[in-house]
C-alpha cells in the first residue's frame, strides 16, 4: 500500500475515531479492506476516491449503522461493541449527511427542530437554535415552507442544518454537494468550514473532488478499490503529479507538463508546445487541470484580464438539456460547457471556429 507520513503535529493531538483494520464484505466480496486510520478531534478529513471505492460503506462503518465483517471502530478510545444500546447511545453523539436527501413531509422548521425534539430540549430554546442554524445555512425566510417542495439544492442545506443543530462530536457527510449548482455548493462548504473551524466539529467527508477536498481538508485518505492508497496531509496528497487521482476524478482537461515559475510568481507551463500561464507555485512536472464551467468559448478574442486565450475548431457537441458540453481542438481538446441558449446565439455547429478564454486562477494543480 502506498502511503503519506503523518506529521508529528496531528499524533499529538486527542484522537476522536479510529479504524483498525477494519473490512467489509457483502455476499462474499469485500469492498472494503483493512482500513487503518486516525481521525483527530476538531479535524477536516476528507475520503477520495472512485465510484465504488468503498467511501460510502466506510461511513456508514464509522455511523455505526452498520457492522464491520472485520475488524474494529474505537469512538473516543472506547471501543464500539455490538451492543445495540451502547451503538444507539453512541450514534448520538454522530451526525450524518447522506447524499440522497430524505426530508420529513413537514415544514423546514420542523425538520431542523427534530433532532432537538428527540433530545428534549425546551422550547425556547429549539426556536433560538433552529432561528440561528436556518440563518447559518442561508434558509431563514424558509421556515414555513414544506420541506419536500424545495430545490434539491435547499434541501439538502435543510439536512445539513438538521445534521448540525445538536452540536455532534463528528460530522460525516457522503458527497454533499454532487449534482447541486454552485451557489448552493458555496453556502455548503462554507457552512462545514464555519463548524470546523469555529465549533471545532469533527468532519469525515467523502467525495470524488478533488478540488472541494484539496479547499476544505486538513488530511485526506485516497481509497481505491476498497484499499487505502495513501493518507496524508491534503498538501502532500496533491502537491505530486498522479496519474491514479487524475484518471478517477469525473474532471476533463487533465494536463501534464513542465512548469516554470516566473519573477511575478506566475507559472509558465508547456504543455507539449501549447503554453499557458497559472497562479501555481509549483515547479517541474506538473499535473493540471480546468473546469469546464470555467472556460469563456467566444467566436472572435475577448478584452478581459484573462491570461490564456487559445483558438480551436469544435470536434464535439454534446446536449446536456440547458448546457452544451463543447469539445474544442486547440492542439490539446479543451471540453468547455455553456448554455444552450449561448450555442445557439453563437450558431455554434461542429467544425465551427471559436475562442477559449479561462484566467491563470482557474489552472488547478492535481
Amino acid at each position: 500500500m502506498g502511503s503519506y507520513a503523518t506529521t508529528v503535529e496531528w499524533a499529538e493531538k486527542i484522537m476522536l475515531v479510529e479504524a483498525r483494520g477494519l473490512t467489509k464484505a457483502y455476499e462474499g466480496r469485500e469492498v472494503l479492506k483493512d482500513i487503518n486510520l486516525t481521525v483527530q478531534e476538531a479535524e477536516f478529513f476528507t475520503v477520495v476516491g472512485p465510484s465504488g471505492s468503498g467511501k460510502t460503506t466506510l461511513l456508514r462503518l464509522i455511523d455505526l449503522l452498520e457492522q464491520p465483517s472485520r475488524g474494529r471502530v474505537i469512538f473516543n478510545d472506547v471501543e464500539v461493541g455490538d451492543s445495540e444500546r451502547e451503538r444507539h447511545a453512541l450514534r448520538r453523539r454522530i451526525s450524518m449527511v447522506f447524499q440522497q436527501t430524505v426530508l420529513l413531509n413537514s415544514s423546514v422548521y420542523d425538520n431542523v427542530a427534530y433532532p432537538l425534539k428527540i433530545r428534549n430540549q425546551t422550547g425556547n430554546t429549539i426556536y433560538r437554535k433552529v432561528q440561528e442554524t436556518l440563518e447559518l445555512v442561508g434558509l431563514k425566510e424558509f421556515e414555513k415552507r414544506k420541506a419536500t417542495t424545495l430545490s434539491g439544492g435547499e434541501m439538502q442545506r435543510v439536512a445539513l442544518a438538521q445534521a448540525i443543530i445538536y452540536e455532534p462530536e463528528l460530522l460525516l457527510l457522503d458527497e454533499p454537494t454532487v449534482n447541486l449548482d454552485p451557489r448552493n455548493v458555496t453556502i455548503i462548504e462554507n457552512v462545514i468550514s464555519h463548524v470546523n473551524k469555529n465549533l471545532k466539529m469533527t468532519v469525515i467527508m467523502a467525495t470524488h473532488n478533488m478540488l472541494q477536498a484539496e479547499q476544505l481538508a486538513d488530511r485526506v485518505a485516497i481509497l481505491k478499490e476498497g484499499e487505502l492508497a495513501g493518507i496524508g496531509h491534503a498538501e502532500e496528497i496533491f502537491g505530486k503529479p498522479s496519474d491514479f487521482l487524475a484518471s478517477f476524478a469525473r474532471l476533463n482537461n487533465v494536463f501534464s507538463g513542465v512548469s516554470h515559475v516566473d519573477e511575478e510568481g506566475l507559472a509558465k507551463i508547456d504543455i507539449d508546445g501549447l503554453k499557458l500561464e497559472a497562479t501555481i507555485t509549483r515547479t517541474g512536472k506538473v499535473t493540471l487541470f480546468i473546469r469546464p464551467e470555467d472556460i469563456i468559448l467566444s467566436t472572435s478574442p475577448i478584452a478581459s484580464s484573462a491570461r490564456n486565450t487559445f483558438r480551436g475548431k469544435i470536434i464535439e457537441a454534446t446536449d446536456l438539456n440547458r448546457n452544451v458540453q463543447v469539445k474544442v481542438d486547440v492542439g490539446k481538446v479543451f471540453v468547455a460547457t455553456i448554455t444552450r441558449r449561448s450555442f445557439q446565439e453563437m450558431q455554434l455547429n461542429l467544425g465551427s471556429e471559436v475562442y477559449l478564454t479561462f484566467k491563470a486562477s482557474a489552472v488547478h494543480a492535481v
